[in-house]
């Protein structure tokens, strides 16, 4: 009666999404043994990119930390528009292909590929690829066997999406329901996650840093200072220096938020996001300073998670070329040039020198998101 092994059972385990991935690739090759890689992207519908997320194929990984926009890769434009999935059996099709990731995959050596759409709810969100290094495989049985798997690999990526977005969803909820009013706005969020990311894929190669990790850097970012909910307005929102006692009492939405992430992975039953501790490290120590005369463990150098010292430095950068009621904004060359004087100090130099050398994309954020 229990005989039969079901070989897609690691799924129902509490394990990352990057291994459900592998989980589901081995299986996949039981039958077909010719894939060699599962890779997923994920669209950011704000700036029209298309962002690498996660892979199945170990060191066998011709495209990481890389984006662009989709409205400049016109093969996968056309797979949207259609919305339908494209089969292409000899990837000779793509040889005088200009754009970047299509040049990876021509070096890989892949000769054959079926690229899926994803959609939550009729909501495009990335694609979903499998590639192959023979050619002519993808005929309609194996298709209509993949499209299985397709689907089943997309309902995993909803569910992990969608577990970030109820993470969201509730942090904004609380923020209503509690009368926040804090002076930052949106787009200071949307600006300082994307500057985070920046930041993130720079260190890549440096810290080896997998996508997966950096689209979580970006994700999580905006959930910061969600410890500030629980600071009095009369504290949050004085116009003045905070005296001694009221500094004090500010410091501690580090902790409180450490505090309401673990009720809220607890309560909306969310711990099973991949790199969860990357947020708890975010909203507990991204006010430690690479000197230790931080807060709130008095943290120093390495000591602190590389995650808060990636979006301490995206948040003073923010801040500063941010405009205030109590402050003018200041100019790119006055922030960076703040940035440089505070590395080795309160911040660490190699995110800010991450960051600072990437002008062109700090700019375009700042147009897409501009303060207001």
């Amino acid at each position: 009666m229990f005989e039969h092994y079901d070989g897609l059972s690691s799924l129902n385990e509490s394990s990352s999404l990057k291994e459900k991935l592998v989980s589901a690739h081995e299986n996949i090759k039981i039958k077909f043994e010719f894939i060699a890689r599962i890779a997923v992207t994920l669209y950011d519908p704000e700036t029209k990119v298309i962002k690498t997320y996660v892979h199945s194929s170990g060191e066998d990984n011709p495209i990481q930390n890389y984006q662009s926009l989709l409205d400049e890769s016109h093969s996968l434009k056309q797979i949207l528009q259609r919305g339908h999935p494209r089969v292409v059996n000899n990837m000779l099709t793509f040889d005088n292909g200009k754009n970047e990731h299509t040049k990876r995959i021509g070096r890989q050596g892949y000769t054959a590929s079926y690229t899926m759409p994803m959609f939550n709810n009729g909501i495009f969100f990335g694609f979903l690829f499998f590639n192959s290094y023979e050619h002519d495989v993808f005929n309609e049985e194996v298709l209509n066997d993949l499209d299985v798997y397709g689907h089943l690999i997309s309902l995993m990526m909803v569910n992990e999406v969608s577990t970030i977005d109820v993470m969201h969803a509730a942090v904004k909820t609380t923020s209503n329901m509690v009368h926040v009013r804090d002076p930052e706005t949106g787009s200071h969020l949307d600006r300082m996650s994307r500057y985070s990311r920046i930041i993130a894929k720079k260190l890549a190669d440096s810290h080896d840093l997998d996508d997966e990790y950096i689209e979580h850097v970006f994700m999580f970012a905006p959930l910061h200072d969600i410890g500030k909910i629980a600071i009095p307005d009369n504290i949050l929102l004085k116009s003045d220096k905070l005296n001694e006692a009221e500094q004090k009492i500010m410091r501690t939405h580090t902790q409180k938020g450490r505090e309401m992430i673990d009720s809220m992975i607890e309560n909306f039953g969310l711990d099973n996001i991949s790199n969860v501790d990357v947020l708890r490290n975010i909203a507990e120590f991204h006010h430690e300073s690479v000197n230790g005369s931080g807060y709130p463990d008095g943290k120093s150098q390495n000591d602190i998670p590389l995650e808060a010292r990636i979006v301490a430095v995206a948040d003073v950068f923010d801040a500063l070329t941010s405009r205030r009621s109590y402050k003018e904004a200041w100019s790119n060359d006055k922030a960076i040039e703040m940035l440089l004087s505070l590395s080795d100090e309160k911040l660490d130099r190699e995110c800010v020198e991450s960051l600072t050398q990437q002008r062109k994309e700090i700019e375009e954020i700042q147009h897409l998101f501009p303060t207001t």
